[in-house]
C-alpha cells in the first residue's frame, strides 16, 4: 500500500532513536526521547491553501528536523509514519 499525502502535507519516517547515551549508558524504550529528526517518505503536491500559495520545499529522502509533538502517527504495512503539515518541519538536515 502507498501513502500519497494531500496539498501541504508530507509523510516522514522516524530515524532510529538512539540507545545508548554519550557515556554509554543503554537506554529502555520506555526512556527514549521520541527522534526529531525523520526522513521524508512522501509529499504532497501543494497548490492552494486558505488563498495562498504553497509551494512545497522539500522532497523525498530529505532529512528534516519537527517539532517534538507534530503531526499524526499512522501504521501502514506494520511500518509507522507520521503525516505533517509542511509547515510543522523546523528545518531540512543536510
Amino acid at each position: 500500500m502507498n501513502i500519497k499525502p494531500l496539498f501541504d502535507r508530507v509523510v516522514v519516517e522516524a530515524v532510529k532513536a538512539e540507545e545508548k547515551t554519550k557515556g554509554g549508558i543503554i537506554l529502555t524504550a520506555a526512556s527514549q526521547e521520541k527522534p526529531a529528526t525523520c526522513t521524508v517518505i512522501a509529499v504532497g503536491p501543494g497548490g492552494i491553501i486558505d488563498g495562498k500559495e504553497i509551494e512545497m520545499q522539500v522532497k523525498v529522502g530529505d532529512k528534516v528536523l519537527l517539532s517534538k509533538y507534530s503531526g499524526t502517527e499512522v501504521k501502514v504495512d506494520g511500518k509507522e509514519y507520521t503525516i505533517i503539515r509542511q509547515s510543522d518541519i523546523l528545518a531540512i538536515v543536510e
